[in-house]
């Protein structure tokens, strides 16, 4: 895919929802950070439903910490994977007590050192809490990215890359959220939306669905 059609997909994009964020509901980083760790192997319409029992009752380290894995299971108890996640959860909480004054790292190793936080992880909060140009490929993204032409790669790392390198910069910091909504309501994984796709003339895919 050249240069003149990756800036084409993401010029409409932007003029069709000019401000991309994530679904997850969230008011602080931590509130993010915490919401996103539950997001593994789950949906966020499920992480949502969670974390509005959670968060009325804790919102800060100190507060989810209080609670304990066991306290905390019984308010993630419907997400996939609650009991591992607790126990990363409040680990997670312990340490940004200990040794970030309670408040959420800004850099990607200090994130990556917390439990249950990986690359991607890191890179959803670097980018929607904090405003970086950082790309999380989950499986919408990778998707999108392979389908389309816009950055192919045979695994997470190498779409990851692709799309820091082919992204024009004047969209590098949205454009995760658009791929990602994209991929969740238009280029789906079992049955394109081809046919009203604001980017199908534009998009390689070989076996377009009318």
């Amino acid at each position: 895919m050249n240069k003149q059609k990756r800036l084409e997909i993401f010029q409409r994009l932007r003029e069709d929802n000019p401000t991309p964020t994530t679904e997850l509901h969230y008011s602080t980083p931590f509130e993010l950070l915490i919401a996103v760790i539950l997001s593994a192997q789950a949906t966020d319409v499920g992480v949502n439903k969670a974390t509005a029992r959670l968060y009325p009752v804790a919102n800060t380290p100190e507060a989810i910490f209080s609670l304990g894995v066991a306290g905390l299971s019984e308010y993630i108890k419907t997400i996939g994977l609650f009991n591992s996640k607790a126990r990363n959860v409040i680990e997670t909480c312990r340490l940004l007590m200990e040794n970030h004054d309670s408040q959420v790292p800004d850099n990607r190793e200090a994130l990556e050192a917390l439990p249950g936080v990986g690359r991607k992880t890191a890179n959803v909060v670097l980018n929607t809490a904090f405003g970086h140009s950082a790309m999380a490929v989950d499986t919408h993204i990778f998707r999108v990215s392979n389908r389309t032409g816009i950055a192919k790669g045979k695994n997470v790392r190498e779409v990851e890359d692709g799309l820091m390198k082919h992204v024009p910069k004047d969209f590098l910091v949205d454009a995760h959220h658009w791929l990602i909504l994209h991929g969740r309501y238009v280029c789906k994984a079992r049955t394109p939306q081809c046919g009203s796709c604001r980017i199908e003339d534009l998009c390689e895919y070989k076996h377009k669905t009318s």
